[in-house]
C-alpha cells in the first residue's frame, strides 16, 4: 500500500519533501504537502471512508467551479482507495489571509451568481449521497419534494433510530410532507447551485481578501438553504447578506422561512452531538408549525 506522500508524488509527478498535519476536516486527516519544486498542495486521506467519499467531494468542487462565480480549490488528484493506494484528495493550496473591507460584499454577490447558475433539478444528477450522514440526492422536480424526501424524511428516520429527538419532534418532522412544505416554502423557485454545508469553517479568505469555498455537500436546492446555514452558526458579515439581496432579492417572507431551512442541519447536529441541538430542533419546529 502506497503512503499518502507516494500517492501525491505519483499523481503530481515530483517528489514530496515534507508533510505536516493541519487542522480541518470532520473525519479526514488533512496535510500541507511541499513538493521538490517548492509547490505546496493540500492533501487529505481517511482511514475508513464511506463509498466514493473523496470522489463525491471532488465532483462537488468541480461542479461549483463551473459557473466561475465563487473560487474553489482546484482538484489535482482524487482516489477512493484500492489495493495499492489509500483514499485521497489533493487540492491546490490556499494561503489564508485576512478579510478586507470589501470581502463580505464580494462574497454575497458571488453567491448570488453561483445560485443563479441553475442545475437541471433539485438533488444531484449523479445521485451521490453527501454529508457525514450520507443523505440522498435523488433528482426531484420541486424543492418541496426534494426537502421532504431527500432531507427531512431520512433525517427523521436517523433521529428515531438514534433516539436523538423526542418522539413528538420526530412526528412533527414526519408531518412536514411535500404538500405541507409546498405551503411553507414560499413562491416556487428553480433549483439553485448550492454549496450545501455553508458554515464559516467551510469558507477561507486568502491573502488578497477573496473568499474560497471548501468541503461542499453540493446539490441543487433552494437558495435560501445556503443563506440560512450561513446564519445558523455565524461568521458572515451583514454586508454579505445585503450584497446578496441587492444582487438577487429573496421572495417576501424569507426571514420567516429561515427556521425551515435550518431544520435539516440542526437535526444532523442533534444526531451527531445531541445536547442543545435537540432544543434548537424543537425551536425550529415551533417556528414552522
Amino acid at each position: 500500500m502506497r503512503t499518502l506522500d507516494e500517492v501525491v508524488a505519483r499523481a503530481l509527478g515530483e517528489p514530496v519533501t515534507s508533510t505536516a498535519r493541519v487542522h480541518g476536516g470532520d473525519t479526514a486527516s488533512s496535510h500541507r504537502v511541499v513538493l521538490a519544486s517548492g509547490r505546496v498542495v493540500f492533501a487529505k486521506t481517511h482511514a475508513d471512508p464511506p463509498p466514493a467519499f473523496f470522489g463525491t467531494e471532488a465532483a462537488g468542487l468541480r461542479w461549483l467551479a463551473e459557473p466561475a462565480a465563487v473560487p474553489v480549490p482546484e482538484v489535482l488528484a482524487v482516489g477512493d482507495g484500492g489495493a495499492e493506494e489509500p483514499p485521497h484528495l489533493v487540492l491546490a493550496w490556499i494561503e489564508e489571509g485576512a478579510a478586507r473591507p470589501g470581502t463580505e460584499a464580494a462574497l454575497g454577490r458571488a453567491l448570488a451568481a453561483l445560485h443563479a447558475s441553475a442545475p437541471e433539478a433539485f438533488g444531484r444528477q449523479d445521485r451521490r449521497t453527501t454529508g457525514s450522514r450520507a443523505l440522498p440526492n435523488e433528482p426531484c422536480a420541486t424543492w418541496a419534494e426534494f426537502y421532504a424526501t431527500q432531507r427531512l424524511a431520512p433525517l427523521a428516520r436517523l433521529a428515531r433510530d438514534a433516539g436523538a429527538l423526542a418522539p413528538a419532534a420526530v412526528a412533527q418532522l414526519d408531518r412536514l410532507d411535500i404538500d405541507r412544505l409546498a405551503e411553507l416554502g414560499g413562491p416556487p423557485e428553480p433549483p439553485a447551485r448550492l454549496h450545501g454545508d455553508l458554515w464559516a469553517g467551510n469558507r477561507l479568505v486568502d491573502r488578497a481578501g477573496r473568499s474560497w469555498l471548501i468541503d461542499p455537500a453540493a446539490h441543487g436546492g433552494h437558495r435560501e438553504f445556503d443563506l440560512a446555514m450561513m446564519r445558523l452558526f455565524g461568521g458572515f458579515g451583514e454586508a454579505c447578506f445585503a450584497a446578496y439581496h441587492e444582487a438577487r432579492p429573496l421572495a417576501p417572507g424569507w426571514r420567516e422561512r429561515i427556521p425551515l431551512h435550518q431544520l435539516a442541519p440542526l437535526v444532523v447536529h442533534a444526531v451527531k452531538f445531541g445536547g442543545g441541538y435537540r432544543d434548537a430542533v424543537d425551536a425550529a419546529l415551533r417556528a414552522v408549525s
